[in-house]
């Protein structure tokens, strides 16, 4: 089996490697990557491997952005140190989800999970029990406590938000009705924090409501052009590799 291994720490990769070693004698390691940059290069350019060990915090951003950019459609073992990502890392091709320290007994598990699913489709029972299991619907945040004029805190309710954005490093949520909020959160952060079933992470720049969507446009290159009830300081475009979700997204279809 063919292997890529995505990984900043140098510590974690020749962990990894050496309990590759011990547990998968035959495997491969064909690549050792170390940011998203890098990550989207590899599979721009190259053949899909059998099987990613993935990390979801890398030199220059959360692998999640690597999604938007290639379309992977092999197996990914996430390696992690935090657990908080654990339902938006099944939803893209995951089949385990492992946290550092990883030991033999943990990779083996993981590989021997890969052997069972073989063939089999993700939307299986199995794994949309898995899914269910890992989705706490009431651990969604509602509400946000937004710093305004110094010393005053006013609520943000999220069903009043039309869509999040950053610009020059500041991330703003911006209401129906236009006005625009400072937030001390990243879009990864409010990625994770929001219902997944009303927010959707359009591209870097953009987490946005599917009750905000006006209509949709066509684009350049298989993209999509979402068009919300008020302005937005840029087009927000959807890439061709993430049509597909966006359209599943919207459809309801999780």
């Amino acid at each position: 089996m063919k292997a890529l291994i995505i990984e900043d720490e140098k510590a974690a990769v020749r962990n990894l490697t050496a309990v590759l070693e011990q547990v998968a004698p035959d495997m491969e390691v064909i690549g050792i990557l170390d940011s998203v940059a890098d990550a989207i290069d590899w599979f721009a350019a190259r053949a899909m491997p059998e099987l990613v060990f993935l990390d979801i915090h890398l030199a220059d951003g959360s692998a999640f952005e690597i999604f938007e950019h290639a379309d992977i459609t092999c197996p990914i073992i996430f390696t992690t140190a935090y657990d908080e990502y654990a339902l938006r890392a099944f939803k893209v091709n995951s089949i385990d989800y492992l946290l550092k320290p990883i030991g033999e007994e943990e990779v083996r598990a993981a590989l021997a999970k890969l052997e069972h699913l073989h063939g089999k489709r993700p939307d299986e029972p199995e794994f949309l029990q898995l899914i269910r299991t890992l989705k706490r619907e009431d651990s969604y945040k509602t509400h946000f406590l937004v710093p305004v004029k110094g010393d005053k805190l006013i609520p943000l309710s999220v069903e009043t938000v039309s869509y999040f954005y950053i610009a020059e490093g500041i991330v703003k949520a911006v209401a129906m009705d236009g006005k625009e909020y400072v937030l001390s959160q990243t879009l990864d952060e409010l990625a994770e924090c929001l219902n997944p079933i009303s927010f959707f992470r359009a591209n870097r720049q953009y987490l946005i409501s599917k009750s905000a969507i006006k209509d949709i446009d066509l684009w350049f290159n298989n993209r999509l052009a979402i068009n919300l009830r008020i302005a937005t300081p840029e087009r927000i475009l959807v890439s061709k590799a993430r049509v597909g979700e966006f359209k599943e997204w919207f459809a309801g279809e999780h």
